[in-house]
């Protein structure tokens, strides 16, 4: 008799416990008016000096798979209640470590983009912001052999800085 009253304490006490654990919790820490059902993203044209020709459609549809994969909005191609738009400001390659003969040992591709957010049901939200994201690669290797792999990496951490800023509220 003991060992049922114990049992039912214990599935009272859990269930309890499992009821008040729900709430808003997102695992990708999205905070997104309920209001808000759709979002838009335009095309990121290239305006950068040096124009690489794959990274505006790679940029732009890194950020489209982010937002639809990582949220419950709709993409829509206008008019949706959050927008995302801009360009891609700047592509360049530096030297960054020398070695002893004045030559690099290290080069970095930078890609840096100037996103307009607009949030048309919570305005406050909105901004203009630039983000910039770079790679580091050995300068024995030439930057064709490792551009597209660059390019993938630098647009995936770009495309997460503009998320967070967008609806992570990070």
């Amino acid at each position: 008799m003991k060992i049922n009253i114990l049992y039912i304490v214990v599935i009272c006490i859990s269930l309890v416990s499992f009821n008040s654990c729900k709430g808003g919790y997102s695992f990708t820490g999205a905070d997104i008016d309920a209001n808000i059902k759709t979002i838009t993203i335009e095309y990121f044209q290239n305006r950068a000096s040096l124009v690489q020709p794959n990274l505006s459609n790679v940029f732009t549809e890194a950020l489209k798979d982010k937002f639809v994969s990582q949220t419950n909005l709709e993409l829509i191609n206008y008019t949706g209640d959050l927008k995302l738009q801009g360009e891609i400001t700047n592509y360049n390659v530096t030297a960054q470590s020398f070695q002893g003969n004045e030559t690099a040992a290290l080069n970095r591709l930078t890609i840096t983009v100037r996103v307009k957010y607009t949030n048309n049901i919570e305005p406050s939200k909105d901004f203009d912001t630039s983000f910039s994201r770079y790679a580091d690669f050995q300068s024995s290797q030439s930057l064709s052999a490792v551009e597209a792999s660059l390019i993938q990496e630098i647009s995936e951490e770009l495309v997460v800085d503009i998320f967070n800023k967008a609806v992570a509220n990070w």
